[in-house]
């Protein structure tokens, strides 16, 4: 008799891809059938995301009340809703491998929504949205800039996004930066490798699309606290998206075009003693997880995993090591910080959280939940206001410190889950607290302009 649920620890299988039978419709939905059968029986993860609902939903409006009377063809709603964040197989579901059952719910809904783009059933609008790389070809030329972020703060521009992208008008979008990152990066200082027991004593930095082409301040406090720790760096000589955004899509042949590219670049450094570090959690997922996953028997990839971690897992890894600057000078208050899920997924423990404690006369108040953003999904016209709902009991529970008192900054490891909490905020009428990126705040507690 199968165990009622299990307190071993969470194994993943390979993602199969390159075999003819993963995108085998008929079998994918075999698989949709018996996992869905499970998850009506237990509903644990109902308030985690809007594939739960939906599922649950569609089988109460069946007449025989189980999985079997449901329309296959509805399972598309359910794949539809689900956006990789992986927290039901990470933090709720009790039949994951090991188990018996051996369900995987993220990894069967990455299989459909694999058939679905093979089949061309993703539009135009979608496939555009997860080309990063495209959209940050114009960042870093000026006149172009100014034009690009200029017209895409009017109302007709907006309109127009919403008809032909499906982006919807009212969602908060990351504007080009003037200067990409990459392109203004400081050199490192020739400080001394020291390695520590448990970490390397040089870092090379894979900046990510984002950092690059929108939000390079956030890359640039990564370097300062490296200097000012001693830490000498390089930036990665070249790089391409990480694949996440294509990966949400289904686009598996993208991934691989990713991987490919920057494999070969990576592998470099982490034979060479260097932790790589990128400063958002979906871009360090995807070389810790996903793309080993998917070529489970490439050794390249596994000794990239190896060297990648989360900036914050490093720092405390460095701490430990009694190798890390742990006095700072400059106090930051109250601060209301998010724990992303991709952060989460990644099963380094509240490491940020950690470092953050650290700053004498600085209150942390952790919130550890979806906010709702999870990549494109969250700007998305037919998905933009349920983000906005799975993230306000994140909105409200920031809002408010433990004592009552008000935050002065929120905060989150994700980019784009910050602004959209801030955003949450404002809808929300919950007050404008200052949004820094928790590397921003280290930073500046650390005194360095």
């Amino acid at each position: 008799m199968a165990r009622e649920g299990s307190l071993e620890a969470p194994t993943r299988h390979p993602i199969d891809w390159k075999n003819p039978e993963y995108f085998d419709e008929d079998k994918t939905f075999d698989e949709l059938e018996r996992i869905f059968d499970i998850c009506h029986g237990c509903r644990r993860c109902v308030s985690l995301c809007g594939s739960f609902p939906t599922l649950f939903d569609l089988v109460d409006a069946a007449a025989s009340g189980e999985v079997e009377g449901v329309d296959r063809q509805d399972y598309w709603k359910v794949v539809d809703q689900c956006y990789l964040c992986d927290l039901c197989y990470m933090t709720k579901c009790p039949y994951v491998p090991p188990h018996a059952w051996n369900l995987d719910f993220p990894h069967t809904m990455l299989r459909a929504k694999a058939i679905k783009f093979k089949k061309g059933e993703v539009g135009a609008g979608e496939r555009l949205l997860a080309s990063t790389d495209v959209h940050g070809s114009f960042a870093g030329i000026p006149i172009v800039v100014q034009v690009v972020n200029a017209v895409n703060n009017t109302k007709p521009a907006r309109a127009l996004m919403e008809n032909v992208l499906g982006v919807d008008r009212d969602a908060w979008l990351p504007e080009l930066a003037g200067k990409k990152f990459r392109s203004g990066a400081a050199q490192s200082q020739a400080f001394e490798v020291r390695d520590g027991k448990t970490t390397p004593g040089k870092v090379a930095i894979f900046a990510t699309c984002y950092v690059n082409y929108n939000e390079p301040g956030i890359g640039h406090d990564l370097l300062k606290i490296l200097a000012h720790n001693e830490i000498p760096y390089v930036i990665v000589d070249k790089e391409k998206c990480c694949g996440m955004p294509k990966l949400e899509l289904g686009d598996l042949d993208a991934v691989n075009e990713s991987k490919e590219a920057n494999i070969p670049v990576l592998v470099k450094y982490a034979r060479e003693g260097y932790a790589i570090l990128t400063a958002v959690p979906s871009c360090t997922l995807m070389f810790k997880q996903e793309i080993p996953l998917m070529y489970p028997d490439d050794a390249d990839v596994q000794a990239v995993r190896a060297a990648m971690r989360d900036p914050f897992e490093y720092f405390m890894a460095r701490k430990r090591d009694g190798l890390l600057k742990t006095e700072f000078p400059t106090p930051l208050g109250n601060v209301s910080y998010q724990i992303p899920c991709h952060g989460r997924v990644q099963n380094i423990g509240r490491k940020t959280e950690e470092m953050l404690k650290m700053i004498p006369d600085t209150t942390i108040n952790t919130i550890e939940r979806c906010s709702g953003h999870a990549g494109t999904f969250g700007v998305k016209k037919k998905f933009h206001q349920q983000a906005l709902k799975i993230g306000k009991p994140v909105f409200k529970a920031m809002a408010t410190m433990k004592d009552g008192s008000k935050p002065d900054y929120i905060s989150s490891d994700c980019p784009l889950g910050g602004h959209h909490i801030a955003q949450g905020f404002e809808v929300n009428n919950l007050g404008v607290p200052e949004l820094q990126h928790p590397l921003s705040l280290v930073r500046k507690a650390y005194g360095l302009e």
